[in-house]
């Protein structure tokens, strides 16, 4: 279960135990069903990726059209913007470049992130075969993947990040299932 569908839940149960549903006629309890479909998580595992499928060629158009704008031609950052391609190696110098190859742990993250987060301008609007896409196009960027590589739910979470090992583990009980 994510952290946010815990979050939903933990409220809604304030509400009721607190009397505010009935007192203020407030909202209802949400079926099972709702709740599911709220629940976007996507684990490092893989758990959470839905169907479909890309590559970085199939991804370069889409992000061209939709990504370069911000990110620049070749993810070298535009504007305001910082790169999101480059910088492998180059965390524990004095100038580190965080970039989605240099920093980022997992690649299910990163498709993650473009699914929730992207274009900035309408966010959550990729089809899930265009996310793949992008995330495959920006691996390739980073030098992760080929071009030809086909990323879906069975091959992007063995996709092994240049950083997946410069991250601590949280050795708290209660953040274990997060990691499913």
């Amino acid at each position: 279960m994510s952290r946010f569908l815990l979050f939903g839940c933990l409220v809604l149960t304030t509400m009721v135990v607190m009397g505010q549903r009935g007192k203020y006629n407030l909202g209802r309890v949400p079926t099972s069903e709702e709740l599911q479909a709220r629940d976007i998580s996507v684990f490092p595992t893989g758990v959470g990726l839905p169907p479909g499928e890309g590559s970085a060629k199939e991804g370069r158009s889409i992000y061209v059209a939709r990504c370069a704008s911000c990110h620049g031609d070749h993810g070298e950052g535009h504007g305001a913007n910082p790169p999101i391609a480059g910088g492998l190696g180059t965390l524990k110098s004095d100038a580190p470049r965080i970039t989605v190859g240099s920093y980022w742990p997992y690649a299910t993250t990163v498709w993650d992130y473009i699914n929730r987060a992207m274009p900035y301008q309408e966010p959550g609007s990729l089809s899930p075969q265009e996310v793949y896409s992008l995330t495959a196009y920006l691996l390739y960027l980073n030098g992760i993947v080929g071009d030809s590589e086909v990323l879906n739910a069975k091959s992007l979470p063995k996709v092994k990040m240049p950083n997946r090992d410069g991250f601590v583990p949280d050795p708290r009980p209660d953040t274990r299932s997060l990691s499913r």
